[in-house]
């Protein structure tokens, strides 16, 4: 499948108000009331912080080549909004989560959280929605976290690896045991040989994140250098960590990505 690298941005669903014809479709059904909930939390974010937007697209398997490229297409597109720092979106690398699965990603970047309302509610992403999503997605999950003084270019450049990691904690945990895994998270850059940049954050758009509420993005500089890290493995500090608040967390997704 041949992808063009033009330019796009997260995808936020509308709520039925602008989504008339679509909202009844099952991968939106439990967010007809999002925009009205993103809107009451919408404030501006500190110069020091960049909002990161996710999402997780599960395609179904009748889909056509063509469908797929359009799709993508569609999405990059949006990448020329002026809200928009970075934005990236196509297949999959690899998919390690065992309970959920997904095909294709979408990674996007914005000065502030009134920046992704503004591009969420645009004409232009519902237009690609409509066209290009809807008809061949089967579902999806979305995640947005501010993420604290990123180090390195907003903007990441094509052929650099992602591997995406996101949490559902247990029920009942307290911030006590929630901020252990964001600081296992924060350790990775220090700990994890070839990762050029790490962000990580707590979840604030609850409504189309299936329950996870934290995650951490790493980037490499390309596939072989993730491939070299799992090769290697994790030193006895970081794994020692891990394995402290393994069992605050009850599922976890990790994808790859390779940045187009």
């Amino acid at each position: 499948m041949m992808m063009i690298r033009t330019s796009a941005r997260p995808l936020v669903i509308a709520p039925p108000a602008i989504f008339r014809a679509t909202h009844r479709h099952p991968v939106f059904r439990q967010v007809n009331h999002q925009r009205r909930q993103f809107q009451i939390r919408m404030s501006s974010s500190s110069s020091s912080q960049t909002v990161e937007h996710v999402v997780l697209f599960n395609i179904k398997p009748s889909a056509d080549s063509t469908q797929l490229a359009a799709m993508v297409d569609g999405l990059n597109g949006l990448r020329s909004m002026d809200m928009v720092l970075h934005l990236t979106a196509g297949p999959l690398l690899r998919n390690s989560s065992p309970s959920l699965t997904f095909t294709h990603l979408l990674h996007s970047r914005y000065r502030t959280k009134e920046d992704l309302a503004n591009y969420s509610a645009s004409n232009t992403h519902l237009s690609v929605v409509r066209s290009s999503v809807l008809p061949i997605c089967d579902d999806l999950l979305a995640i947005d976290w501010m993420a604290e003084d990123l180090q390195g270019p907003l903007d990441v450049k094509p052929g650099s690896a992602m591997r995406l990691k996101l949490v559902k904690l247990k029920e009942g945990l307290g911030d006590e045991e929630k901020g252990k895994v964001i600081k296992v998270f924060g350790g990775l850059k220090d700990k994890v040989e070839g990762i050029e940049q790490l962000s990580f954050g707590e979840n604030f758009s609850p409504e189309r994140a299936k329950g996870f509420s934290l995650a951490s993005l790493g980037v490499f500089n390309g596939v072989k250098e993730l491939d070299l890290w799992d090769a290697v493995g994790e030193n006895e500090e970081l794994s020692k960590e891990k394995g402290e608040v393994r069992n605050f967390v009850d599922n976890l997704v990790v994808v790859d990505y390779v940045v187009l």
